[in-house]
């Protein structure tokens, strides 16, 4: 017996055997969504903590801490897949800046300027 875990896509969910994608302003928007339950959720802490009502502050201090923790692996995870796609994009830059040829660009177009001016 073999594992077929189908094909992969970058960028998109297995979901059985069809391929989701996933657009980006939705994910952001799903995440946001669980920040501000979390926030709504600490605020009302915050207030019943403020009443003098101490019962949920160790479910305050743990609220937060999983909030942390989800935040770091979430941005982590994000870092995963960032590399993941510039691996699969290959030789599409190395991410440095050539500043030679930058400079030489902007020499070419200070130049094209000056003859356009007359100058």
């Amino acid at each position: 017996m073999t594992f077929d875990p189908g094909s992969f896509e970058p960028g998109a969910e297995q979901v059985g055997a069809q391929v989701t994608r996933h657009d980006p302003i939705e994910t952001i928007e799903i995440a946001s969504g669980v920040f501000r339950d979390a926030a709504e959720d600490m605020e009302r802490l915050r207030r019943k903590l403020r009443a003098g009502d101490l019962g949920e502050l160790k479910d305050a201090a743990a609220m937060a801490r999983s909030l942390r923790n989800a935040t770091q692996q979430m941005i982590e995870e994000r870092n995963k897949v960032d590399k993941l796609r510039k691996e699969i994009a290959g030789g599409v830059g190395d991410g440095c800046f050539d500043l030679d040829a930058a400079r030489d660009e902007i020499g070419r177009r200070l130049a094209c300027l000056r003859r356009a001016e007359g100058g």
